[in-house]
């Protein structure tokens, strides 16, 4: 059986700072929360649309889906579509590889600012799995050994782990 791995990187925000402006400086914050709730929302439909796609035609390992909305806000389609910064994989520094891996900035205009977050906000990266077997899970409590090894692993100092994954840590 042929298993796949891949990445995407989708925005919905592009544009919208100018409009949330335009609210704000008629103090109606509300319509420029609904802007950006708007924008998260598309977002994350359009990341949801690309991994069906990518399911049914682009790399084709279930081109017979049919699933209800229901379904598949359950995920009861085959692969997992995990994103940094989520509970699958909460180290938000992952980011980085991955936009350099995909040249995501110079493909999409997304960029990333110096904590990680997503410019502009309206947007959604991570990686596909295709395999069956793929389930979405929790990284529980880490202790300080595993700290250690992963920030050796990642030639990064122990105290830059630690506050990227502070609440992860079992310990103080």
């Amino acid at each position: 059986m042929a298993d796949y791995i891949g990445g995407f990187a989708v925005t919905a925000g592009v544009g919208i700072e100018k409009i949330i402006q335009e609210y704000e400086n008629k103090h109606d914050d509300y319509s420029g929360i609904m802007v950006k709730a708007l924008a998260d929302r598309l977002a994350e439909a359009f990341a949801e649309l690309m991994h069906e796609k990518t399911r049914k035609s682009l790399w084709g390992y279930a081109p017979d889906e049919s699933l209800s909305p229901e379904e598949i806000i359950l995920g009861k389609y085959q692969g997992i579509r995990p994103a940094p910064g989520y509970p699958a994989c909460p180290d938000h520094t992952e980011k980085l590889s991955f936009f350099h891996l995909l040249n995501v900035q110079k493909q999409t205009g997304i960029s990333l600012t110096e904590s990680y977050a997503m410019w502009p906000a309206a947007s959604v990266c991570g990686w596909y799995f295709a395999h069956p077997q793929s389930r979405y899970f929790d990284v529980g409590r880490i202790n300080k050994d595993q700290i250690e090894d992963y920030a050796q692993r990642k030639e990064m100092t122990v105290e830059a782990i630690e506050k990227w994954l502070g609440p992860y840590l079992s310990y103080k």
